[in-house]
């Protein structure tokens, strides 16, 4: 019954007069300072302004495209190519009934909600859109977890500390992730979670989860502790040496680059600690072979795989929430 798998990812700029108009984008109404911007504005222009998203989810689409039958389409919400003007090629096109794979593992407003406002807002658009069903979280299955750690084997230091890291978001928007009956916090838990399945599968008695990348404003909380403070507090108890694992991402773009390859990989030379960036997940050939999975259990009701013991949802049609009162998005502080 479904003709079609939207990928909808998160966008980036491709060029360095595009780096401002997509930052604007993604902060538009969330009272982000004008600095902030700023400074953003800086990490992009070492990359002449070329974040490595776009290009690594066109990766991405090529190995799914050998894997399924289904046309692929690209859809992104901050920059081309947007989701409302995919979503307009896939009506013109026939399209009836879609799948959509949204690039992120977890629950939460910004990681999951966020993206079935991009579904409502792109049928919006569009007169005759084709039904579009988002699937499932992914944090916990087994390849998503395989994946991680192998990623970690690859560049591991012996007696290194492991350090999980995941984009930051405001302590409340957490605590609004998920239903209200399971006390919220569903997208720390669930990272949380994924980080727990990738250490036992490492056999990691030890290890921490962290944040990076915050961008609001300094007077409202966000998740901590960030991870370049981090490894200096490792530094200071006498770690020698740290893995850090992008878990919270699935492919590298400008945040992932810059607040890790570089800021962390500064802080950790200045204070003559070894460090290594493990490999974000999308690039491995099987995390296109969990993608197909999670649309098998669409296309072929497959039973569902998954590890952990963290409540999961996701799997919406036409941008409804997964439930009533599901992950709301944060009110923005009063000024």
């Amino acid at each position: 019954m479904y003709d079609a798998l939207l990928f909808l990812s998160f966008g980036g700029p491709e060029g360095l007069d595009e780096v401002r108009p997509f930052l604007e984008n993604v902060v538009r109404g969330r009272g982000v300072p004008p600095e902030r911007l700023d400074a953003v504005e800086e990490h992009y222009k070492h990359f002449d302004g070329v974040s490595p998203i776009n290009a690594r989810n066109r990766e991405l689409i090529a190995a799914l495209r050998e894997r399924t039958d289904l046309p692929v389409y690209f859809g992104n919400r901050n920059w081309h190519p947007l989701v409302e003007d995919t979503v307009a090629e896939m009506t013109r096109d026939g399209i009836r009934n879609a799948l959509v794979f949204a690039t992120s593992a977890y629950g939460g407003y910004s990681a999951c909600r966020q993206y079935d406002d991009d579904i409502a807002r792109a049928r919006a658009a569009v007169a005759g859109a084709p039904t579009l069903t988002k699937l499932r979280h992914f944090f916990d299955h087994p390849l998503f977890v395989q994946v991680n750690a192998d990623a970690i084997r690859a560049v591991m230091i012996d007696g290194a500390r492991v350090v999980f890291t995941a984009h930051s978001v405001p302590t409340a928007a957490d605590a609004a992730a998920g239903v209200p009956a399971e006390g919220g916090h569903r997208y720390s838990r669930q990272v949380a979670e994924a980080a727990r399945l990738v250490a036992g599968e490492l056999g990691l008695a030890e290890y921490d989860v962290v944040w990076q990348s915050r961008s609001g404003p300094p007077q409202v909380p966000w998740l901590e502790p960030d991870v370049v403070d981090h490894i200096e507090a490792l530094h200071e108890k006498g770690v020698e040496a740290v893995v850090v694992s992008p878990i919270g991402f699935v492919s590298d773009h400008v945040e992932v680059v810059w607040d890790l390859d570089n800021e962390a990989a500064e802080k950790a030379a200045e204070l003559g600690m070894g460090f290594a960036r493990a490999a974000t997940a999308g690039p491995d050939p099987r995390f296109a072979d969990m993608v197909v999975e999670l649309m098998a259990e669409h296309l072929a009701e497959a039973p569902p795989r998954a590890l952990g013991g963290v409540p999961s949802a996701g799997c919406t049609v036409d941008g409804a929430p997964c439930a009533v009162d599901c992950c709301l998005p944060a009110k923005r502080p009063a000024r």
